[in-house]
């Protein structure tokens, strides 16, 4: 048995191998994709146009202007003449926030008053409005500190220091989880891709009529896939450290481990889509139905924590979820084995599942 299962796994590496889209779709573009998205895709935001509108021109004013100006963020600004241009400013995109002065800034603060400061976001982009208002309130705490320096009450001084990652660096978040749901994308193209290419190539019928049962065509198809996948996920795991130097302070065994059991979840699903499908092409619209609902549920964009109790009860299905869990741990953490073990053994009950349906559903279409 196990003579002929390695037959077919040798065939199916050597298919993958020959064939041009596969080498390209499954050993080349994981690692391309985790180098671009890393840049592309994160929490940071930079090169911002802002928009000013000094009604005050006092020396107050003008000093928390120039904080704005000499800002790395804030790489353009346009200053406003009057109040009708911020609309028009705003709603052309032209710029992402007005930061609006009132003609008694510098005179409120001179007489010991509050001065307030007006800040327009654009909310059709949420998230760099909730990062810039983030931004402003940092500046604008400098400046207030700056102020009291010559009050007879010390200002309060709030020291910040991010655990896990020091410097705060975007690609040290976005690499784990990119990682993991690359790893993802890369097991379920080649396991949806299998049955459904014996069957669109006409190679199916001759599988049927060779020795192997339906077990082990499944193994055979199971196996290579791992493989791949496996394989795909080292080159990116080096390009993670070697170009874009996110450190890995945990377990590599463990991190292998984990994704072992996470790709045969994943291969499972891949497997129960192919055997449903008759062709390639079935098989990725089959693929990209199950893959996007599973990213967004899985944590990778918003927290599972922000979500419903019902929605959290379907991400807990999820092996992606599981797996950017351990990836970050991993990665950033050193998480000790007993928290790899806590996300790894949902992830062994889902690929059984899944194996399990990927073989009785084979052996039905079989039959």
């Amino acid at each position: 048995m196990w003579r002929r299962i390695l037959a077919l796994i040798i065939k199916e590496l050597l298919a993958s191998a020959r064939d041009r889209q596969t080498r390209w779709v499954v050993l080349f573009s994981p690692p391309f994709l985790l180098l671009v998205y890393a840049f592309a895709i994160t929490q940071e935001v930079t090169n911002v146009s802002i928009a000013v509108l000094d009604q005050d021109r006092g020396r107050e004013a003008r000093e928390l202007v120039s904080r704005f100006a000499g800002g790395e963020t804030f790489t353009r600004i346009r200053y406003l003449k009057g109040v009708a241009e911020i609309a028009p400013a705003l709603e052309t995109q032209e710029v992402s926030m007005v930061l609006h002065l009132g003609p008694d800034f510098s005179h409120r603060i001179a007489a010991g008053e509050r001065a307030q400061v007006q800040l327009l976001l654009d909310g059709r982009r949420t998230n760099a409005a909730q990062i810039l208002l983030g931004y402003v309130t940092r500046i604008v705490a400098q400046f207030n500190e700056t102020l009291s320096e010559g009050s007879s009450r010390p200002p309060t001084v709030v020291i910040t220091r991010a655990w896990f990652n020091p410097n705060v660096e975007p690609l040290w978040s976005a690499v784990p989880a990119l990682f993991a749901v690359l790893t993802a994308v890369v097991g379920f193209m080649v396991s949806a891709l299998a049955v459904a290419r014996e069957r669109e190539l006409g190679t199916f019928e001759q599988l049927l009529v060779s020795p192997l049962q339906s077990v082990e065509i499944l193994v055979g198809k199971t196996l290579p896939a791992l493989l791949i996948a496996l394989a795909s996920a080292s080159a990116m795991l080096a390009l993670g450290g070697i170009v874009l130097e996110v450190p890995l302070r945990g377990s590599l065994i463990g991190l292998y481990a984990a994704m072992t059991v996470y790709l045969a979840a994943i291969i499972g699903i891949g497997l129960f889509i192919s055997s449903l499908a008759s062709t390639q092409q079935q098989a990725v619209i089959g693929l990209l139905l199950y893959m996007v609902p599973a990213v967004l549920l899985s944590g990778y964009a918003t927290p599972v924590e922000n979500m419903p109790d019902w929605l959290q009860w379907l991400a807990a299905t999820n092996p992606i979820t599981h797996f950017i869990i351990i990836c970050k741990g991993i990665f950033l953490r050193a998480v000790p084995a007993e928290v790899i073990l806590r996300h790894t053994w949902p992830m062994a009950l889902i690929a059984t599942t899944t194996l399990a349906a990927g073989t009785w559903l084979f052996r039905r279409r079989v039959a």
